[in-house]
């Protein structure tokens, strides 16, 4: 496209461009026109053919002669991605699920042609009896939600800056270096409390004014999309659906702190979002909505991407500043903030990519606009990975203030196969697991840190009543202990030192003092620690104690592990179902199963293995562990 020459050029450009955008939900089969089809582009959808369904129903709409009136276009994350593939259909707003290839002639011929649903690929809704639907907003997933840092993903092509610029796009942008000084630019972020998503919570207008009153020359704006919480996946979502929003609010921070280069340091695990990236800045350069003399203003701002290698400290702020500078990945001591000696000592003003997200629907919309969602402590929304144990695992964007209960039991649809709720981790390996009583504690950053976790970057992982905590807990601290820089001694020994205890307690060896030293151990690693992984680490432990301290009790005393998870302190018994097959002798390598043929044997649990060859080998379902 040409480059866009003024502010005004811009908006006549969106005049232009919004409406066609507006069509796809707006319009009426009256005065239908064409039809649109939209298919899922995010990760998790390409590696189940979503491009391949692409491709079949583009070759299928010409086979039926309909190339002037349906197209088909790839979107970014829609957000229920255990329902992925997902295809959806306009102005009918039909939400196709699980599709595959395929499908494509069946959609094609059945709703294109002849105007049919396909009855077989709508979402079977759990709390109407299963009842077939068709539009998403009916779907209990999407009833609560509130979409503003995902606003655009599943709604427009992220390769194609033309459709984000027919949602307003880069508006923002003209609206600050054409109406707004950088201060007013700084108070409207300010007033709108938008506090930073991607763990600590701090105030960004603030973070923006600290950097903008620095003394004038070189300063950075830096993207943090080093996403590296197990089961985290918003800001990569983000990114793959709607890279132009974060560009855009970067340089809006460019523009507002006086500073004319931005970095986005993504990790290299990350190859869809980094190549949509480099299509969108490609884009926008070519618009002049990136680089120099952006919308003909005198203002510069231009952007580069450096990879990061996987390392999960390097999500720290002052981690990340020095692997972009080159040097090893650890944090350093804070004696000063980023925003007055950050990247080569200069300025710098780090978000990561969900705040960013929010800036340019902040500016378009007003702060009071944003203000209306959320909490007087925690405004706006709030992206969640929801997984783990349950029925509707994907990406959530909820109101700040929602409590857990609705999360999990409206927009997750419960626990699945009748299991009971047990546990909600929030915040990562560096949060902490909420019990049962504290389901209904709204989510924000004062509730979650008043119950012992913490909001983190936006992981949740619900778990159910076949779960350990201790081995949950076990599972959080190797994680960190292998992804500890080793810079500072709290945690570079003393969370492995958790960590060998723990394993101690899973295995049998446990004592009543290993509890006492956990505890103590662990509010140790939280206060001395050098950054926010080692402060953070123990709270699984800390958490996982206060709220299942008889869990814990089982383990050391009694010997069990109640859920039937810790193999050690388990043992195998043959029940009364034994017919006497004899197969589980045969299997068994310790030689520990005795008994005659068509006669109830028995397992000597003081020479088994554990393995588990017997349960495996018994067709009769004869053996069980307690």
């Amino acid at each position: 496209m040409s480059k866009i020459k003024s502010f005004d050029e811009l908006k006549n450009l969106v005049s232009e461009l919004k409406p066609a955008l507006d069509m796809r939900e707006n319009h009426t089969k009256e005065n239908l026109t064409k039809r649109e089809i939209l298919v899922c582009g995010g990760t998790g959808c390409t590696s189940a053919d979503s491009i391949k369904i692409i491709e079949n129903l583009r070759s299928e709409i010409k086979n039926v002669g309909l190339e002037n009136s349906a197209e088909v276009h790839l979107t970014g994350c829609f957000g229920f991605c255990a329902k992925g593939p997902i295809v959806k259909v306009f102005p009918d707003n039909v939400f196709y699920v699980q599709v595959t290839p395929n499908d494509a002639k069946e959609i094609v011929n059945e709703h294109l042609v002849n105007h049919k649903v396909v009855e077989r690929l709508l979402f079977e809704e759990p709390s109407l009896d299963h009842k077939k639907v068709e539009k998403h907003d009916d779907m209990s997933f999407y009833k609560k939600q509130s979409r503003v840092a995902l606003r655009n993903c599943g709604h427009i092509n992220p390769e194609n800056v033309n459709e984000y610029i027919g949602c307003d796009g880069y508006i923002a942008l003209g609206k600050c270096i054409n109406e707004l000084a950088p201060d007013e630019v700084i108070a409207e972020v300010k007033a709108s409390g938008l506090r930073g998503r991607g763990g600590a919570g701090f105030p960004t207008g603030i973070k923006w004014e600290s950097t903008a009153q620095t003394s004038p020359g070189k300063k950075y704006v830096v993207c943090n999309a080093d996403e590296g919480d197990p089961g985290a996946f918003m800001d990569r979502s983000i990114l793959e659906g709607d890279p132009h929003s974060v560009l855009e609010a970067m340089a809006i921070c460019g523009y507002s702190i006086g500073a004319d280069t931005g970095y986005i340091y993504i990790r290299a695990e990350y190859p869809l979002a980094i190549e949509r990236l480099k299509t969108a800045i490609a884009q926008a350069e070519e618009a002049g909505v990136l680089g120099e003399n952006i919308l003909g203003s005198n203002f510069n701002f231009n952007i580069e991407l450096k990879y990061g290698a996987g390392a999960f400290v390097c999500g720290e702020g002052t981690a990340l500043i020095n692997s972009i500078e080159g040097k090893r990945g650890e944090p350093r001591m804070k004696t000063y903030s980023s925003s007055k000696r950050g990247l080569w000592d200069k300025p710098t003003c780090l978000n990561n990519v969900e705040t960013f997200a929010n800036i340019p629907a902040i500016i378009n919309k007003g702060a009071s606009w944003f203000t209306e969602y959320g909490t007087q402590d925690s405004s706006g929304t709030k992206v969640f990975a929801l997984g783990g144990k349950i029925s509707n695992v994907g990406l959530v964007e909820v109101p700040m203030g929602t409590t857990l209960r609705e999360i999990v039991y409206e927009i997750g649809g419960g626990i699945p196969d009748g299991r009971n709720f047990k546990a909600v981790q929030t915040g990562g390996p560096s949060g902490g697991c909420i019990a049962s009583n504290n389901l209904d504690t709204p989510i924000d950053f004062k509730s979650l840190s008043s119950i012992g976790s913490m909001m983190g970057s936006g992981g949740m992982l619900v778990l159910d009543d076949s779960d350990c905590m201790v081995d949950i807990c076990k599972f959080f601290l190797e994680f960190t202990v292998e992804e500890s820089c080793g810079k500072c001694t709290p945690c570079r020994i003393g969370n492995k030192r958790l960590l060998e205890m723990l394993e101690n307690i899973t295995e049998g060896k446990g004592t009543k003092q290993d509890l006492v030293d956990l505890k103590e151990l662990a509010t140790t690693i939280k206060n001395t620690s050098l950054c926010g992984l080692g402060k953070c680490a123990p709270n699984p432990v800390l958490s996982t104690l206060n709220n299942f301290y008889d869990e814990y009790l089982a383990h050391v005393v009694d010997k069990k592990c109640p859920a039937g998870k810790c193999q050690s302190l388990l043992d195998y018994v043959i029940t009364d179902a034994c017919k006497g097959c004899t197969k589980c002798t045969k299997v068994c390598p310790a030689g520990c199963i005795t008994g005659k043929v068509k006669e109830k044997h028995e397992i000597d649990t003081t020479k088994c293995l554990k393995c588990g060859a017997c349960m495996d080998s018994c067709k009769f379902n004869a053996i069980i562990k307690q």
